[in-house]
């Protein structure tokens, strides 16, 4: 007989308790590889955790009163358990946002009615428009509570009491090696502190993307002024956050863009758990441990949260190989400029019989600013962009259902794929696209966007 499950009084009893998994496809070594599924979380993620802790603390220390007003700074997942938390408990949150956020989180803090301010992701701490300088300066402007999970003591708490306690009594006492990043380093210090009284043997490692500072320190005690930048949203850092303990740290892994998210995509494909991409860098992380051991050891990492905000990057296989993590078949002629090959029934088109709402929903659709037209035996015949749409239907709103073939541009740009890269420029400074054709047979459309892209592939 199953278990009952749980009926919550409301969402915020559901943040916690999460289920525990063992890996069994991905090759873990002579270990046993356990992930604590935060992304089960209401919010979808770990930050559930401390977004409630640290309202509630500012609660009961009287500093946060009925309907009062909160701001903090976040590259994502804080600033959702925060704004699920506030949402409930009826107080406005402000959020800082680094411009590398993904677009799908801000969709939804804003659908829980969270005022969110980008600001730039280039610049580091001391610039005026660092998202936490900004946003604890815009908090002393105004009057309202900074959260600064960084330098705030629920964070850690959150953990060290709940986060800690749970994972110890799943794995039934016996815990070798505890995996996890630093964003705030709240996970890390909690779970550390927690883990020193309550089982001593367990070895805390952090998993860090390339370009933060935290994994050199950890392993060498020297603090880096070489800060790069990661794809990787929510963990790693340029600075030490006040509130981790990183001395609670044994060792440390660097792990690459590539390598997380091609981590978290193989976790989707193998063990069935769409994660997002910090996860991947805790996963893979955690393999690397794993494999490296001698002899058996019980290891658990987390799912930080889940993989359904990165659905248009790290899951996008057109985004993954235009950001060169994915490497395609290479013909080593303009073919390996397009980014939607025909012959792979990836371009997106019209044809001239297709009214020109048709074209306008499908770009919408697909993000783009125009589309070949194909007649019915795949010879491109025209290209059909938003302007030549806008010219038709200014005048007349009906004209929508115009046929496409009435509207689009006939002459064409048309380059052989064996052409040198050269030829393009002279199509580019027309303001047209390219049309790369063998014979009569249409390959597809290269764009400058698409050499820009080709170029900086190049560059790695």
């Amino acid at each position: 007989m199953t278990a009952k499950a749980p009926v919550f009084g409301g969402v915020l009893e559901a943040i916690g308790n999460t289920p525990l998994m063992e890996v069994t496809h991905l090759d873990t070594g002579p270990c046993r590889l356990f992930l604590k599924l935060e992304s089960q979380n209401p919010g979808g993620s770990i930050k559930d955790r401390i977004g409630k802790s640290m309202i509630e603390a500012a609660e009961q220390d009287g500093s946060l009163k009925p309907g009062g007003k909160l701001i903090e700074a976040t590259a994502g997942n804080t600033g959702l358990g925060l704004a699920l938390v506030a949402a409930q408990k009826g107080y406005h949150l402000t959020l800082i946002v680094p411009d590398k956020m993904a677009q799908e989180k801000i969709f939804h803090l804003k659908a829980l009615g969270t005022e969110v301010i980008l600001t730039r992701s280039d610049v580091g701490k001391g610039h005026p428009e660092y998202y936490q300088d900004m946003a604890e300066r815009i908090a002393a402007e105004t009057g309202a509570i900074f959260v600064n999970q960084f330098d705030n003591p629920a964070n850690p708490y959150a953990h060290e009491t709940t986060t800690g306690p749970e994972i110890l009594e799943q794995m039934d006492g016996d815990l070798d090696a505890m995996v996890c990043g630093v964003g705030s380093g709240g996970t890390i210090t909690g779970l550390g502190r927690y883990f020193a009284k309550a089982s001593p043997k367990t070895e805390m490692v952090l998993a860090d993307p390339e370009g933060s500072i935290l994994a050199e320190y950890v392993n060498t005690g020297h603090l880096s002024e070489d800060v790069g930048s990661w794809v990787v949203e929510g963990i790693g850092e340029d600075f030490i956050p006040p509130v981790s303990d990183l001395s609670l740290a044994k060792s440390a892994y660097t792990i690459s863009d590539k390598e997380a998210l091609m981590t978290a995509r193989e976790l989707l494909t193998k063990e069935g758990v769409l994660g997002g991409s910090s996860s991947g860098t805790l996963i893979a992380a955690a393999l690397r441990y794993c494999r490296e051991q001698t002899e058996p050891k019980r290891v658990v990492t987390f799912v930080c949260d889940s993989g359904n905000k990165y659905l248009s990057k790290m899951f996008n296989d057109f985004w993954m190989v235009d950001q060169g993590f994915i490497q395609r078949e290479q013909h080593n002629d303009l073919r390996d400029l397009i980014a939607r090959l025909h012959e792979k029934h990836a371009t997106v088109l019209v044809s001239p019989e297709d009214t020109l709402l048709v074209a306008y929903g499908r770009m919408k659709l697909y993000d783009v600013s125009q589309l070949p037209v194909l007649d019915a035996d795949s010879k491109a015949v025209g290209i059909i962009d938003e302007s030549d749409i806008l010219l038709a239907v200014t005048e007349n709103e009906d004209h929508f259902k115009k046929k496409v073939g009435e509207a689009m541009t006939s002459k064409l740009e048309t380059v052989p794929s064996d052409a040198p890269m050269e030829a393009l420029l002279p199509i580019f400074n027309k303001d047209m696209v390219a049309i790369v054709v063998d014979g009569d047979t249409f390959l597809g459309l290269i764009t400058r966007i698409d050499l820009l892209n080709y170029l900086r592939r190049r560059m790695k």
